[in-house]
């Protein structure tokens, strides 16, 4: 399913690409869970992944804190505060982190809402990622804290799916946003 879906990504064309990223930024402008929020955990678009970059802006100038992961040798995830897009570096695996102060991995269960990456979301509001496990363990650093953020996957459309494996670490989100609209999952 991955491969399938990553390969779905890759044939979309760059001016899609950045339709798709704009109506995302739009549409996710006006979730309610992003427009109170004071802080919002989320993370910078690379390849053919559904564009945030936009929408980091958008946020950033709205005054909301946004902070964004930096990768850990053991794939666990750092955080710092984005600055603006003159302060992301490159970093491993064709990443853009932030060069700021490291704020540590506990960081995220101070967010109002945590914007994660993946492949697809299902109608149970489950989510496959890369497989990679960083952010099942941002979820368990978040359920082990009692923080409840609002969960949000930005995606394209055709990766809303009937339904996705799912594993006992799984944790379900709360809401998809695609580049049609938003959809909600019950709790």
């Amino acid at each position: 399913m991955r491969k399938a879906l990553l390969a779905a990504r890759a044939a979309l064309g760059a001016d899609e690409r950045v339709r798709a990223a704009e109506a995302l930024a739009d549409s996710a402008r006006e979730l309610p869970e992003l427009a109170r929020a004071d802080t919002v955990a989320a993370y910078v678009s690379v390849g053919s992944e559904p564009g945030t970059r936009a929408l980091l802006d958008a946020l950033r100038a709205r005054g909301v804190r946004v902070l964004l992961p930096v990768l850990l040798p053991d794939n666990d995830l750092d955080w710092a505060p984005y600055e603006g897009a003159e302060r992301l570096a490159k970093a491993g695996r064709g990443l853009l982190e932030p060069v700021g102060e490291r704020l540590g991995p506990d960081a995220v269960t101070t967010a109002d809402a945590v914007l994660l990456p993946g492949l697809a979301v299902d109608a149970r509001g489950m989510r496959l990622g890369r497989g990679g496990g960083s952010y099942d363990r941002v979820l368990a650093r978040l359920a082990r804290a009692g923080a409840r953020p609002a969960l949000v996957v930005l995606l394209y459309a055709n990766e809303v799916v009937a339904r996705v494996p799912e594993e006992p670490h799984d944790h379900p989100v709360h809401a998809v946003v695609t580049p049609e609209g938003v959809r909600r999952f019950a709790p």
